[in-house]
């Protein structure tokens, strides 16, 4: 069994990930800042935890973090998803496994099942199955207002 996104996604699914990128791309104007760890539902409740190369951090403390983090955007509905923003290409990075460790720790922990995706200014990854999608120019749609 193949871990992560596959293809095709439902259509709710594929509009809270082209919310995820809008969000970040609209946001962050900076060609240079720090990774961001969001857990929640883009576009509704969702913790950030901004991500820095001087702060210890360990597997357990991250572990500890992201399920502090999805018990405080937890609510009736879908189950908080987590998405890592950051500059660069949609290759998985250091950074990236560290964090996919540590949520799956969380989640596996909490009973839940993992949405986790990498999110740059022009799409979309998920680091377990390599599934993404990305956009030249992503616009505001009416399905999707900021």
């Amino acid at each position: 069994m193949t871990e992560g996104l596959q293809e095709p996604l439902t259509a709710p699914l594929y509009r809270l990930l082209r919310r995820a990128v809008l969000d970040h791309a609209t946001s962050e104007r900076r060609r240079v800042f720090l990774p961001l760890l969001h857990v929640g539902v883009p576009g509704g409740v969702e913790a950030v935890f901004a991500v820095r190369d001087d702060e210890p951090s360990d597997h357990a403390l991250r572990s500890d973090m992201v399920a502090a983090m999805v018990r405080r955007t937890r609510r009736p509905g879908p189950v908080p998803m987590v998405w890592l923003t950051r500059a660069g290409a949609l290759e998985t990075q250091d950074v990236d496994a560290a964090w996919l460790a540590s949520a799956r720790a969380a989640y596996g922990e909490l009973g839940l099942p993992l949405l986790m995706v990498l999110v740059n200014r022009h799409g979309w990854r998920d680091p377990r199955s390599g599934a993404g999608r990305t956009w030249r120019r992503l616009r505001v749609s009416a399905t999707i207002t900021p």
